[in-house]
């Protein structure tokens, strides 16, 4: 009986892991008609947001999330010399979500 309450708690703490982080990566196709009916900014836009933060980085990665809530989120990581930075935009508005170095 151990054994079964062992395994039933390790099956749901793993679900429960797995759905916290349910966030999905948008894919590229459906970029423009997110863009087009203003659900996000362009995403070029978004990251002159970024890089308005940390002015001589260079961008090194992007990522365009749907997270659960339905809200879009773009990360957007920058390397300037030996620090890093993972910016998050609210991709409807360019909010800074955060902003914090790797």
């Amino acid at each position: 009986m151990k054994t079964l309450t062992a395994l039933f708690t390790a099956a749901a703490l793993t679900l429960t892991a797995g759905l916290a982080q349910a966030d999905d990566d948008v894919p590229g196709g459906e970029i423009p008609a997110l863009v087009a009916n203003k659900t996000i900014m362009p995403l070029d836009q978004l990251e002159k947001i970024a890089k308005d933060l940390h002015k001589e980085a260079r961008i090194t990665d992007t990522d365009l999330e749907k997270r659960l809530n339905g809200a879009y989120e773009y990360k957007v990581e920058l390397e300037l010399g030996r620090d890093e930075w993972d910016v998050v935009l609210d991709a409807s508005n360019g909010k800074v979500l955060s902003d914090r170095r790797d």
